[in-house]
């Protein structure tokens, strides 16, 4: 499969430079012209990003009897303490969107459930968890928002070493109304007057920096901004970020030749999204 031939939301890529090969994630089971999802996450493999292996179920919720059933989005995968843990956001009728963790002994599955209930906070409408690890402690850093938290705030939870229990209570990094850039979403959305969206942080250091990329809105277009840092519970700097275009979720990788690169999904319309990729 070629890389504009596969609709993808939220991508994920994990390099594997032992195999020279690259595994990608994100939402995939989408319905046709629709951000709605089923209830399956999948990986497809690529040796050049360019040409892609057929996806890969790495998790079937039906399958595995799996009490989510709905919009499996936003899966990403990371390697932590010998074996590889899928973070990806699940719901069903009678819960909240949350994170759940998956884990594996491989990048291709198949993943099970590290525990039997999501690892965001129960009574929260939470999406897009991410691994963060501080000083050798475990964070997951998600979204919390919607009409819980209109503001659109960015949380961070800190874990035991196994990923499998949180500790002590979630804290907030910001919001996305912090930057003065980012756009409340349009009322006809019927999420209430000055709700921001609020969802794909990736985080990384610089030059010694804490740096984060995130997604909103900056008028009517999906953008990535930028926060810098000096740790989870320092102030946080906010900024626009680098690309003028109708695309989002991002995240960082390594090319297998060294260069970093950006994943991101363009543009934000349902049944258009494409895997993009630019050095960053």
């Amino acid at each position: 499969m070629k890389r504009k031939e596969i609709r993808i939301r939220d991508p994920f890529i994990l390099t594997d430079k032992e195999n020279g090969c690259y595994y990608m994630y994100g939402t995939t089971d989408l319905k046709p012209f629709s951000m709605e999802a089923g209830n399956t996450f999948a990986v497809y493999k690529s040796y050049d990003l360019e040409n892609f292996e057929a996806p890969i179920v790495v998790f079937d919720g039906e399958e595995q009897g799996f009490y989510a059933d709905r919009d499996f989005w936003a899966a990403e995968v990371h390697q932590y303490q010998g074996k590889y843990y899928l973070f990806g956001t699940v719901k069903s009728e009678k819960t909240f969107r949350a994170t759940h963790i998956f884990v594996s002994d491989t990048p291709y599955g198949k993943f099970t459930p590290l525990t039997t209930t999501a690892r965001t906070p129960e009574s929260w409408e939470c999406i897009d968890g991410t691994l963060w690890v501080e000083n050798g402690t475990p964070y997951m850093i998600f979204c919390h928002g919607g009409k819980q938290a209109k503001r659109g705030d960015m949380c961070a939870l800190e874990f035991s070493k196994d990923l499998t229990t949180p500790i002590g209570e979630p804290f907030i990094l910001f919001s996305a109304s912090d930057n003065p850039l980012a756009t409340a979403l349009p009322e006809e959305w019927n999420l209430g007057k000055d709700t921001y969206c609020l969802d794909g942080p990736y985080l990384y250091r610089e030059n010694g920096a804490l740096k984060m990329i995130w997604s909103s809105f900056l008028g009517r277009k999906y953008h990535i901004f930028e926060a810098t840092s000096e740790g989870l519970k320092s102030p946080w700097k906010h900024s626009r970020g680098k690309f003028e275009l109708d695309g989002g979720h991002a995240m960082l990788f390594e090319r297998l030749d060294g260069q970093r690169m950006i994943a991101l999904h363009a543009p934000n319309k349902a049944g258009l999204e494409r895997l993009e990729i630019f050095e960053y």
